[in-house]
């Protein structure tokens, strides 16, 4: 919008035209762009105005004008002298988005140039880019039965002055209100609470936010409703799978662990300790990491049972060799010191998965980067058919960063889990830590990358990918780099993308560089 208005101030003949109060001429030469910003911009107002706030033409209406302009934006720009943008509720219900610019010729203002566009645009361009409905509700102490009743009617639109009590819908992108929305259900969510509805089969999300003019008047709210069906339809059936999933495994490695050594037993105890706690993932505080891992808990259990499943074959074979070598000692000795040993590679994997699986609150504390990384590459590794070779990259010197390990752990295996699914040979994938300098605050930190040699990113998907549920496979969640993002948020970093020359991405997730810890800290 202020560029439109900075054009027509720089076209001589427009600002003739309206040096002059030459009304004819003003709708010649700005007319057509008008008419190009309401069919491809859906700009709905543009306003000459005199500096006595008098309108001179209106080329939305080009048979009113005359009369004197009280609005706030409008006082605010003559007042400010500058530019001023906001909302504003007109008489009838129509609530628009206007900027009004100062019209200077040196030191002497001209007048103004006014620009809008109505807010049922407005929340279409909304709805495109966030996928969710919007409902516009007006305070009645702003606007008259009548009024509101005409507004409809010019408007082509149909509406219900008494359902939500004090409030009236005045713009929304639903076909139908939901019949469950109700007054006192929206008085709820006016005091800042969330609520959940079901609505013709569709399970929605409700949250409400405040709506303030250009005066700065809270003149209603805006409610977001978010339809959450399929997303609960996937967590039901994720959440059935794992169930079934972890009860085969479990059911399997208890009959082999009953005819074997009792410590082996504690072992898988341990293991089935950990798909339980699993199962219970649920904290409102971890909600993001959570869902993700629900999601990726089948690639994972799959992984582990592949894992144990080597050592276990050999504790049946040689405990069945044992049974038959009763009367040899010396070689019954052998054998069971065969089967303890793969009983402990067992402890130590279910260890790392504990590890790995255990989700807490925020706690930064000083850590390693280099053993970190090497265990979680490990991991990686163990708890999947990833076999691309992986290259770690480190500084001579040791690097340590105070961080949250627990969630740079989960960041770091979403970016390598990203990377193998998009390499459909065995390229490598690199990791790298290097010193590096924040380009946008100038800070000193550390970049911690993860480059694959894949088909790479599309250049008009590279803007999405750090949305919550935008994925490009069938049986992605959506989830992994958001995720990652949330991570370096929380470590006040940022992750950013980039393509590779000669195909593949590049993930950097940027960490700050610790301030050195006097002695009273440390002690």
């Amino acid at each position: 919008m202020r560029a439109v208005l900075r054009a027509m101030m720089g076209n001589r003949v427009v600002e003739s035209a309206f040096t002059a109060r030459d009304r004819n001429a003003l709708t010649q030469e700005a007319g057509s762009l008008f008419q190009v910003l309401r069919a491809d911009h859906l700009i709905t107002h543009l306003y000459f105005i005199g500096h006595d706030l008098v309108t001179l033409l209106r080329l939305h209406s080009p048979n009113e004008f005359g009369d004197e302009i009280h609005r706030a934006t409008m006082l605010m720009a003559r007042d400010r002298e500058q530019t001023v943008r906001g909302l504003e509720l007109g008489p009838m219900g129509t609530l628009t988005l206007r900027l009004v610019m100062p019209w200077r010729q040196g030191e002497r203002v001209l007048g103004y140039l006014e620009i809008g566009q109505e807010i049922e645009h407005l929340l279409g361009e909304i709805r495109a880019s966030l996928s969710v409905d919007l409902l516009v509700l007006v305070d009645k102490r702003y606007l008259l039965p009548a009024q509101w009743a005409r507004g409809l009617t010019l408007m082509d639109r149909s509406g219900d002055w008494e359902r939500f009590g004090s409030h009236v819908p005045i713009a929304q992108t639903v076909d139908q209100v939901p019949q469950a929305l109700t007054a006192a259900l929206a008085d709820d969510l006016r005091s800042g609470r969330q609520a959940e509805i079901e609505d013709g089969g569709r399970a929605l999300h409700l949250a409400m936010l405040p709506l303030e003019d250009a005066g700065g008047r809270r003149i209603g709210d805006v409610l977001v409703v978010r339809d959450i069906t399929e997303l609960q339809s996937t967590f039901r059936s994720s959440m059935a799978l794992v169930t079934l999933l972890c009860l085969l495994a479990a059911a399997g490695v208890l009959g082999l662990f009953y005819y074997s050594l009792e410590r082996v037993e504690r072992d898988y105890r341990r293991q089935h300790d950990l798909e339980r706690q699993l199962l219970r993932i649920g904290s409102e505080h971890q909600r993001m990491l959570q869902i993700e891992k629900l999601s990726a808990l089948g690639t994972m259990v799959g992984g582990v049972a592949h894992q144990l499943n080597n050592p276990l074959v050999g504790v049946v074979n040689m405990a069945q060799l044992a049974t038959r070598e009763v009367e040899d000692p010396e070689r019954t000795r052998e054998l069971l010191g065969e089967i303890r040993r793969a009983g402990e590679d067992c402890r130590t994997l279910v260890r790392r998965m504990l590890e790995f699986s255990k989700v807490s609150s925020f706690e930064s504390k000083r850590v390693p980067m280099a053993p970190l990384i090497e265990e979680t590459v490990l991991l990686f590794r163990q708890t999947g058919s990833h076999r691309m070779p992986v290259d770690i990259e480190l500084p001579d010197q040791s690097v340590v960063l105070r961080v949250d390990p627990i969630l740079i752990r989960h960041a770091l295996f979403n970016l390598l889990l990203n990377a193998a699914q998009a390499t459909a040979n065995d390229a490598a994938i690199t990791i790298a830590l290097e010193r590096e300098t924040n380009t946008a605050s100038g800070a000193p930190g550390w970049s911690l990358s993860v480059s694959d040699r894949g088909t790479g990113i599309a250049r008009e998907l590279i803007d999405k990918v750090f949305e919550p549920f935008f994925t490009t496979r069938a049986e992605g969640t959506g989830l992994g780099l958001p995720v990652v993002q949330h991570v370096a948020l929380m470590h006040e970093g940022q992750v950013t993308v980039s393509a590779r020359e000669g195909g593949g991405t590049r993930f950097a997730l940027w960490l700050h560089e610790p301030e050195v810890e006097s002695a009273s800290d440390v002690a």
